[in-house]
């Protein structure tokens, strides 16, 4: 056979082998991606408790120094108490970052919500250790009915993260997140403006659940807490 027409095989990699080439490097992305995105949605939720909690202490704060309760912001963008004539204009809000000096947002940069027994924020009657409570706190037991998280009526204040789907909730540019539908019937009870009855469960992503879809973080005043800390401040009774 005449050297110069030996067949010699093309270098480089065929069409099918960069296809295969491709898939195992896609299946490697996404096996990266996927523990990133848990990883950072875990760090946002540990951010939100934290920023909660601080909240929390700053409320205990609050009453310590003044002896009742912040009422709610005044709006999104305005930080301040939303109180005249020593009362507040609602019980139901915003958290009042600018009065606490806390964090405004969450770990998804949204406003936190805010509701408080009206009795606890009046400026003129300080409470006391007989000050009636109006808040109830619910959650769902292992057969998905609702069970009680707190005594009935037993709670001066709570505050709320709207959780990852921020449903009802308030971004940094003030602009409200819309409901992304109809399974979400938990969350659709802590968006009522009367904020007494609030639901702190576990977060679940399947609107079939009972509740229905649901990863709100519900965190609130226990008034024997309150109390210890205002008797132990000599502010109480």
């Amino acid at each position: 056979m005449n050297p110069k027409f030996v067949y010699r095989r093309p270098s480089g990699f065929t069409l099918v082998e960069i296809a295969i080439a491709l898939v195992i490097v896609g299946l490697m992305i996404g096996g990266i991606v996927a523990p990133l995105s848990t990883q950072l949605e875990q760090r946002r939720v540990s951010d939100t408790r934290r920023v909660m909690d601080e909240a929390r202490e700053a409320l205990f704060g609050f009453a310590l120094r003044n002896g009742y309760l912040p009422c709610p912001a005044i709006s999104a963008s305005n930080g301040l108490e939303d109180r005249s004539n020593n009362n507040c204009n609602k019980r139901y809000g915003y958290l009042p970052w600018a009065t606490l000096g806390v964090s405004r947002l969450d770990g998804w940069n949204r406003l936190m919500g805010y509701t408080v027994t009206p009795e606890f924020a009046d400026s003129t009657t300080l409470f006391s250790l007989r000050t009636s409570r109006d808040i109830t706190i619910a959650t769902r037991g292992r057969d998905g009915q609702l069970a009680p998280a707190t005594a009935v009526n037993d709670i001066p204040a709570a505050l709320i993260s709207f959780g990852h789907n921020g449903y009802g909730a308030t971004g940094d540019q003030n602009t409200v997140v819309a409901d992304a539908g109809a399974g979400n019937l938990d969350e659709k009870t802590n968006l009522q403006s009367s904020g007494t009855a609030l639901i702190a469960r576990d977060p679940s992503d399947d609107p079939r659940s009972p509740g229905g879809t649901f990863d709100d973080i519900v965190v609130w005043i226990s008034p024997n807490i309150l109390y210890n800390r205002m008797v132990a401040a000599q502010r109480l009774p």
